[in-house]
């Protein structure tokens, strides 16, 4: 009798139902958990600020510091500032890439996230070495703005086997390179754009810090996708986030403000480089460096072409 009057927690399940959804069943395919719920993910200030500055600083200024450094510090066969700049990029990059992962309200591929962080730090480090040995040229003459097999300094070299070899140094540096380097750092960032919807119209909006952060953000991405020669790896991004939007627009989901930012860095840069590239159309130099249907300069080709005979053309005055 007492085991009869034992009242059960919770009803009876009707034979053939599915088990009810919960924290008894966390193992469960298709159950929903606590983080996969829609939140109110605030403005990473921090990290986006870091990570605009970082970019700017290590990436775009470490050619720069080498150029401007005196060469006396950094002798030719030795690593130099950009070198060392390059080494804390591959350090400190990642580490944002994985904070800003973790911040994302919506439980993402850690697999994936994984694999493409430790692709990224290889090549990364792949174009350290390659990026190093070609920029070092410079102060021989090497101009970026001819191929390697037209350098006056390449050329002649004897035997001229050594010329393959700084062929596939070439190869290792803008190819192989950029491509582990720069395909996981979008990724990356896509996967991340994919946690940043909200079904909270008010929560679409950006603060004033991320507005004045997009124009710094937009124009590395500009930087990025010309020197790094990525328009295609760009553009399909771009694309497959502004699918996304739209899909998740139908649901009633919209960007949150660090989806916004993004979204809008990428749009910003887009104008940027289609007006760079209308600006150097009908350079003649560089349409034989940059042939075919997709024609973006280089920055640094462009400086060694024009900026470094200007200012060559003002010390012989």
């Amino acid at each position: 009798m007492q085991g009869s009057a034992r009242r059960r927690p919770f009803p009876a399940a009707a034979p053939g139902s599915p088990p009810p959804a919960g924290p008894l069943y966390p193992g469960r395919h298709g159950a929903v958990k606590a983080e996969d719920t829609f939140k109110t993910s605030p403005f990473h200030l921090d990290l986006w600020f870091y990570f605009t500055l970082q970019n700017w600083v290590l990436d775009f200024g470490r050619p720069i510091a080498m150029i401007i450094l005196p060469l006396e510090w950094f002798p030719l066969n030795k690593p130099s500032a950009g070198d060392y700049f390059h080494m804390a990029y591959n350090v400190i990059t990642p580490f944002l890439l994985l904070k800003l992962i973790e911040r994302s309200p919506k439980t993402l591929p850690r697999s994936m996230v994984y694999v493409s962080i430790i692709t990224f730090v290889m090549g990364a480090s792949i174009h350290l070495v390659g990026d190093s040995v070609n920029h070092r040229l410079i102060f021989s003459g090497y101009q970026h703005h001819l191929s390697v097999r037209e350098n006056p300094i390449i050329r002649n070299l004897k035997p001229e086997t050594l010329i393959d070899s700084f062929e596939l140094l070439y190869y290792y540096d803008e190819y192989l390179g950029h491509s582990m380097w720069y395909i996981p750092f979008f990724l990356i960032l896509f996967i991340y754009f994919t946690g940043c919807f909200t079904p909270v119209a008010e929560q679409s909006r950006m603060p004033m810090a991320a507005v004045l952060l997009m124009g710094p953000s937009s124009l590395y991405y500009w930087y990025l996708v010309t020197e790094g020669q990525i328009f295609i790896l760009y553009i399909f991004t771009f694309f497959a986030m502004m699918a996304l939007v739209m899909h998740q627009k139908r649901k009633g989901l919209v960007l949150d403000s660090n989806g916004l930012f993004l979204f809008y860095s990428f749009i910003i840069a887009l104008l940027l480089i289609a007006g760079w590239v209308g600006w150097l159309w009908n350079d003649k130099i560089l349409r034989k460096k940059y042939p075919g249907v997709i024609y973006i300069p280089e920055p640094w080709a462009f400086y060694t072409l024009h900026m470094n005979n200007l200012h060559a053309a003002k010390e012989s005055l």
